[in-house]
Parts: C-alpha cells; sequence; structure tokens
C-alpha cells in the first residue's frame, strides 16, 4: 500500500481490514468515476438551482433523495449531504404568505440520511455541526395548541453555533439555541437552551457532563486542503476498487449478496 493511501487511512481512523466490515462496492473504479460526474451534472442542473445559495465543494449521496421546499435555503462550502431511499434529506422553508422562514446553513456540515429541518421563522446552523441520521430541527408547532386549524402556530428561532453534533432521531424544537460543540444525545428532545462545550441527553434533554475545553478537531480541520483531500479519495477508490470488473458488478446487481 502507498504512503498516500497509509495516510488517507490514518486520517479516517480505519482499519486496513475495513473492506470486510462494510458493504462491498463492486463497481469498477472506471464506472464510479463517471457515477460521480453524473452526480455533479444532476446536482447543478437539477438541485442547485433549489437553494438559493450552495457554496462550493458539496458532496452528495444519492442527490435524488434530497428534498427541497421553499426558496429561502442557504448552504455554505463543502457540505456533505447523505440520503437514501428510505431515508430522504428534508429541508423545509416555509415563506407563503404571512411566513418569510429561512434555514442557513454553514461549512462543512455533515447531514445524514432521514434528517428533517423546517424553518416557518429561522433555523441557522453554524459550520461543522454534524446531524445523525433521523434527526429534526425545527422552529415551529406547525399548528396552534388550541386552534389546531391555526398553520405553523407561533414559530421561534433555532440556533446551533458550531461544531454541534445532533445525536440518532434527537429533535431540536423553536427557541433552542445550542451553544458551540455541544453534543445532543440519541433520541433526545430538546426544549431548552444548551450551553457550548456540554453533552445533553434524554426526553426531555439534561445535562450529561461537561466537555473539556480544549481545541476540537473540526470538519473544517478535515476540509483544510480539499484538493489533496479529493487525491486521497481517488486514490482509496483505485486501491479498493482497481480489481473489480464489470462482469462482476453486474453479476452484484443481478445476485445481490443479502448477508449484509
Amino acid at each position: 500500500m502507498s504512503p498516500e493511501i497509509s495516510r488517507y487511512f490514518i486520517i479516517q481512523g480505519l482499519s486496513l481490514n475495513w473492506r470486510d466490515k462494510i458493504r462491498k462496492d463492486s463497481r469498477p473504479y472506471w464506472l464510479k468515476k463517471i457515477t460521480s460526474k453524473l452526480i455533479v451534472i444532476y446536482v447543478n442542473r437539477f438541485l442547485r438551482p433549489q437553494f438559493k445559495s450552495l457554496g462550493r465543494g458539496p458532496v452528495f449521496f444519492k442527490p435524488i433523495y434530497v428534498k427541497l421546499f421553499g426558496s429561502n435555503i442557504s448552504v455554505g462550502n463543502f457540505p456533505t449531504f447523505i440520503s437514501a431511499p428510505d431515508d430522504y434529506i428534508q429541508i423545509t422553508s416555509w415563506d407563503t404568505g404571512e411566513w418569510n422562514g429561512k434555514v442557513d446553513i454553514g461549512n462543512y456540515v455533515l447531514i445524514s440520511p432521514g434528517v428533517r429541518i423546517m424553518a416557518a421563522d429561522s433555523v441557522s446552523i453554524g459550520d461543522s455541526c454534524m446531524f445523525g441520521h433521523g434527526a429534526c430541527i425545527t422552529d415551529a408547532d406547525w399548528h396552534g395548541i388550541y386552534d389546531r386549524t391555526k398553520v405553523v402556530g407561533d414559530p421561534k428561532p433555532v440556533v446551533l453555533e458550531e461544531n454541534v453534533w445532533i445525536g440518532e432521531d434527537a429533535m431540536i424544537c423553536k427557541g433552542v439555541k445550542i451553544g458551540a460543540n455541544s453534543i445532543i444525545g440519541a433520541r433526545s428532545v430538546v426544549t431548552k437552551d444548551v450551553p457550548k462545550n456540554t453533552i445533553y441527553a434524554g426526553n426531555p434533554a439534561v445535562f450529561i457532563r461537561n466537555l473539556d475545553e480544549h481545541e476540537f478537531t473540526t470538519r473544517e480541520d478535515f476540509f483544510q486542503d480539499p484538493v489533496r483531500l479529493a487525491k486521497d479519495f481517488d486514490l482509496l477508490d483505485r486501491y479498493t476498487l482497481g480489481q473489480n470488473s464489470f462482469l462482476g458488478w453486474l453479476k452484484s446487481m443481478i445476485f445481490r449478496d443479502k448477508s449484509h
């Protein structure tokens, strides 16, 4: 294995037998490169125009399962969207009638399958935030408490500062502010503000412990040299897919391995 590929494994924290631990990609290297180019064309032609703004270097896995509603959705540089056929990513800015909802997402953000972000007023997400599978962020109740015909209800802005990590299936409710570097545990329901450098979990979410106030390593650090990073990913693809054949890929599509 070349030093470049070894460096990539160190960066990612992966062991050398990682291919035995994840679903095997049977595509030959050249086919994956073509697929990647087609994804870029799809994103630029169909998805990018739906954003108010979308920064440089976005990465989309299965972009046809990213659904945007509304015209006030802005995303910064180098975001990563991972969607799936049964786990759409849904981002909504309710900007009709008296409402002017907006969603502002910073740089280097990671959004996992099934994430929903909904704004009737404002949802602001800082740089390097990460969202686990199925997390939900909303600034409204979407119906009045007593008047169930009242659309939206009484929205209050939601703010996530930089480097916040939202766990799987967690719910961030209206009016909440989560401080920098904090972590929200899986399936938590957050109804009150969370200070920076803390861990909160539970329903309703409560304080678990403080985080050490040292310099965090964030997704921004990971993307410091995007050109070099892209080369590392390409080297990894060459290593993992180099021996795959087109015929083998066709067989894998027809006779799927159900053990994964």
